[in-house]
């Protein structure tokens, strides 16, 4: 038992630190582009920066949900502020309908981003490493979750919360991130990572 107990939060120990290291590739990101860059359309079929930046923000907004029963963040208020030119993350759009995203108030947007990346490390800092074995979608899985990446990983009981926490927030931030890194040399900017 101790030993799992130790497994447990190293386990944490090294989510909460990849957390914050790949949250802080978005917000050097953002930092260093301008509503321009974010919202500048290269060509049909390829998103701008600005779908990736909200697209990812707002599904680990709404997988508060599903992994700890909280309430998303976003709102008719903050999309009043923020102004998306489509008020969905595109999920379970074509890239021909999200290929329109664009930001309206990129400050306001930040304000947001930052807003789901602390509560998600507040989150992280306060969980019990025992948490992480618990299974927040059970098999057989339904339709919209079947498909995914997360459905691959799971185990014989499901999706548990470490499966979600890194396939839903760690591993799709950094394929976001990979995309806006080449994005931004589309607009003229450089890489962030080597």
């Amino acid at each position: 038992m101790t030993s799992e107990r130790t497994t447990d939060n190293q386990t944490l120990d090294s989510l909460q630190r990849r957390m914050r290291a790949m949250h802080s590739l978005y917000h050097q990101a953002v930092a260093t582009m301008d509503i321009e860059h974010v919202n500048h359309f290269e060509r049909e079929g390829v998103v701008p920066i600005a779908f990736c930046l909200f697209h990812i923000t707002n599904m680990i907004d709404a997988s508060f949900m599903l992994m700890t029963g909280t309430a998303p963040i976003w709102n008719d208020e903050w999309q009043a502020r923020v102004g998306m030119s489509i008020n969905d993350h595109g999920k379970h759009k074509t890239v021909d309908e999200m290929v329109y995203q664009r930001i309206g108030d990129y400050e306001a947007f930040q304000d947001y981003m930052r807003a789901v990346f602390e509560r998600t490390e507040a989150w992280l800092d306060q969980l019990d490493p025992a948490e992480l074995t618990r299974v927040v979608i059970p098999r057989p899985f339904p339709p919209q979750i079947a498909t995914t990446y997360s459905a691959r990983v799971a185990g014989p009981e499901g999706i548990t919360l470490l499966d979600a926490t890194e396939c839903w927030i760690y591993q799709h931030g950094l394929r976001h991130m990979g995309e806006i890194e080449l994005a931004r040399g589309l607009v003229g900017l450089g890489g962030m990572t080597s």
